[in-house]
């Protein structure tokens, strides 16, 4: 079985939090939704456990951090094209998101990031796979 991620956010307004994530095109599971938590599916090993605020401190006994001042992490996934980023930042932004950063464009790199309704930072980048690929090497570095 292939390792899977489970992603816990805190969330002040769990509805809102659905609502808004529904718009930029994710589903949830129902069977792990109720009213203190929800489980946003990103792909077949990819989740994001939406906890509300007092659930969420049940998990840990330091103070939760307000992503809206202070950044713990930022969330990477990565997209099949720069039309795929686009698309996903776009609907993002039209549900209410908040752009962080200008978008990052170097030659093997594009991407665009944007802020959820609780500050959480969320950046989806495209690396074209011609570039991913490793350099030959030289017949004399490969005999070392």
């Amino acid at each position: 079985m292939a390792t899977q991620i489970f992603v816990n956010l805190p969330v002040r307004d769990l509805n809102a939090s659905i609502a808004f994530f529904t718009q930029v095109g994710f589903q949830f599971n129902q069977q792990f939704t109720d009213e203190n938590a929800t489980c946003m599916v990103i792909s077949d090993t990819i989740y994001v456990m939406l906890l509300v605020q007092p659930f969420f401190q049940t998990f840990t006994t330091k103070q939760i951090v307000d992503a809206t001042t202070s950044t713990e992490v930022i969330l990477c996934l990565s997209a099949d094209s720069r039309a795929a980023v686009d698309a996903l930042v776009d609907k993002a932004l039209a549900a209410g998101g908040q752009q962080a950063k200008p978008i990052q464009e170097q030659d093997f790199m594009y991407a665009r990031n944007f802020q959820d309704p609780d500050g959480h930072l969320w950046e989806v980048m495209y690396m074209d796979p011609a570039a991913m690929q490793p350099e030959p090497q030289s017949a004399e570095a490969s005999a070392v």
